[in-house]
């Protein structure tokens, strides 16, 4: 399930995202790391210390300094605490020449196997350096910017997902519809959580809605179905494994994992959705209400409603699945890009749905191929330059609907899954704050892609793609130390 608890609500209790947008400009709402240091915990403090920025002065642009002719061990600007770096278009942006010099070093680096590259301006859309940027390259979870981009392109920002009870076909009969939301959850409500927009939909509170309308109506004992038919086609991932992602199925609570309360890789359920009807069975019963023969039910058409629960704003999910880089969020986003497209709701067609969508926001998708929203399809390929792409559209002022992609990329050194990199070990720590990007991992495969702002104040977006090489610590550290060239870059 999305970690509310464990993170802190206030961690997710500002303004919405599509609301910030309009003050952040093009910005990718990218913190300076004394802003970070100021806002206290960053797990507690991530999403109202951005938004809180967002809405402050835009800042002076940025004064360009002299390349020089040797760039040993760099170190990006810092900027004044509370600072968010709000013109993407601020300063000059680098040349083609000034990035090949300053990265003809990491680049070369042999432990990075085969390795493809994008950097592009995000201001203007143009390519700054490549190296086989048009090549497709397993992206691992870099998929998941096109699932979130295409989601937000297609649904909007306030999109929720509904979990329903309604009456089914016989006497008596009850049937629990799933609308495809697994972060629907039996754990009781957290002290504080008062958000609508980032409370989890509550099993319990949806049990307590049902058995006040069946006692309102004189009912006391009920058969109980549950309806999974908003999902077409298997339920199991080609690479599931039973700890990475649960099967996909339109009912669960908290994201079918037997110990609700985990995080990360964890055990789940093989049936989330007969788990789930049987925890709801067992809290009508709290609720006095007699339950009787679960098992699996369509509800019928235009079947009158009990009651219902919804989920999360769709910003508020993607901020969460992109931060933990969340598998099961991102196949239930992207299934829900396949309802609103009336593609078939299963791996294929929510891939299909998200690459029809994006392709009609625009972007040039070249030989982009995808088989799922989450990128552990190892059969998924994206060229470098598709992502910077994707990354240039989620920062355009012309959309703000789709700031919350930037809002949810990891930040260096702090947050999600880029919290334990850009260290001192690495020798990146330098740039902790000031990378912003989204993390790929399978074996054999590394990825990267975000955004940085680099000295002369220029928000660029890169990506970064390794195959092979060494361990991934090594080839992660490695990329790290790339991404810090970027951001120390004026690169002239």
């Amino acid at each position: 399930m999305l970690r509310w608890t464990a993170l802190g609500a206030d961690r997710l209790a500002a303004a919405s995202p599509a609301r910030t947008a309009a003050v952040a400009g093009a910005t990718g709402l990218l913190l300076a790391a004394g802003s970070i240091a100021a806002a206290g915990p960053w797990q507690g403090g991530q999403r109202t210390a951005e938004r809180a920025a967002a809405a402050a002065p835009a800042p002076h642009t940025a004064t360009p300094r002299p390349h020089p002719t040797a760039t040993p061990a760099p170190t990006p600007a810092r900027r004044p605490a509370g600072l968010v770096l709000q013109a993407a278009g601020q300063g000059t942006p680098p040349t083609r020449a000034g990035l090949a010099a300053v990265l003809a070093g990491p680049l070369a680096d042999p432990t990075l196997g085969t390795l493809t590259v994008a950097v592009s301006d995000t201001a203007s859309g143009t390519l700054l350096y490549g190296s086989g940027e048009t090549v497709p390259a397993t992206p691992a979870s870099t998929t998941k910017l096109a699932t979130t981009t295409a989601a937000l392109t297609l649904l909007g920002p306030d999109h929720r997902i509904t979990t329903r009870v309604v009456r089914g076909g016989g006497a008596g009969e009850v049937v629990l519809v799933g609308g495809g939301d697994p972060t629907l959850t039996a754990l009781p409500a957290a002290k504080g959580a008062t958000d609508p927009d980032s409370t989890p939909a509550s099993l319990r509170d949806l049990a307590a809605r049902t058995a006040a309308a069946l006692k309102a109506a004189g009912t006391t004992s009920i058969r109980l179905g549950y309806d999974t038919s908003a999902y077409d086609g298997p339920v199991r991932h080609p690479y599931h494994d039973g700890v990475n992602i649960a099967p996909v199925s339109a009912l669960m609570t908290d994201e079918g994992r037997i110990d609700p309360r985990s995080t990360g890789p964890a055990s789940r359920w093989s049936d989330p959705a007969g788990q789930a009807a049987e925890a709801f069975a067992q809290l009508l019963r709290a609720h006095g209400v007699t339950v009787s023969a679960v098992r699996p039910r369509t509800a019928p058409a235009n079947a009158a409603e009990l009651a219902r629960v919804q989920s999360p704003t769709l910003a508020r999910l993607i901020e969460q699945l992109l931060t933990e880089s969340d598998n099961d969020l991102a196949e239930a986003v992207a299934r829900q890009v396949a309802v609103a497209a009336h593609k078939p709701v299963s791996f294929e067609g929510a891939a299909a749905a998200v690459r029809e969508t994006l392709a009609r926001a625009g972007v040039p998708l070249g030989r982009t191929v995808l088989h799922d929203g989450s990128g552990l399809d190892r059969d998924n390929a994206i060229p470098p330059a598709v992502l910077t792409e994707l990354l240039a559209l989620d920062a355009s002022p012309a959309h703000p609907e789709l700031r919350p992609v930037l809002t949810g990329l990891p930040v260096a050194g702090f947050t999600g899954t880029l919290q334990d990199r850009y260290t001192s070990a690495t020798g990146s720590h330098n740039a902790a704050g000031l990378v912003r990007a989204k993390t790929g991992t399978l074996n054999g495969v590394n990825t990267l892609a975000g955004l940085v702002v680099d000295h002369d104040g220029r928000l660029l977006a890169f990506a970064l793609m390794a195959r092979g090489g060494a361990d991934a610590g090594t080839v992660r550290a490695a990329l790290d130390r790339i991404a810090v060239r970027v951001a120390a870059c004026g690169c002239r």
